[in-house]
């Protein structure tokens, strides 16, 4: 059976619409009245920055739309896709599995991110919990496959 996560775009949201709000508010604060009639400043160079991180927002927001990620969890593994690309991680295939949290990220909850370590590849896959929708979800059929995988070896052990 599958189970499909989709990635989360609500971050791309609100940056967007911040930056839109700030572009407004500024524009209000730095435009004149003149006889009861408004006028917007556009030789202002922070509108022009404003309006440069605006456009960047939402280019982003749209890439991100435009490549639809995906998490899909299923008996035999887990795959990543995306629209134009898709990746199969097989349990067989899978060295070690490891729940916890980054060190350098500091964010809410004890589990972050996932590391699926792959017999045949240096690096490990990192799949960040919170950037996915139904988290405890994928957490669950995460730590179903991580019972059928080998357990990660300590890095270094006190004597």
């Amino acid at each position: 059976m599958q189970h499909e996560f989709r990635y989360k775009l609500d971050f791309y949201y609100q940056q967007s619409l911040i930056y839109v709000v700030t572009l407004l508010l500024y524009a209000g604060v730095r435009g004149t009245f003149i006889e009861n009639n408004f006028t917007l400043v556009f030789d202002d160079p922070i509108m022009y920055i404003i309006s440069f991180f605006v456009a960047v927002a939402f280019v982003t927001l749209l890439l991100n739309r435009i490549r639809d990620r995906k998490l899909i969890v299923s008996d035999n593994g887990i795959i990543f896709q995306h629209r134009f690309n898709r990746r199969e991680v097989d349990v067989a295939d899978i060295e070690w599995i490891h729940i916890g949290k980054e060190r350098l990220v500091r964010t809410a909850g004890r589990f972050q991110v996932i590391l699926i370590k792959m017999k045949h590849r240096r690096r490990a896959f990192r799949i960040r919990l919170g950037r996915y929708e139904r988290d405890r979800e994928l957490l669950k059929l995460i730590e179903q496959l991580t019972e059928r995988t080998p357990k990660r070896e300590k890095r270094f052990q006190l004597k």
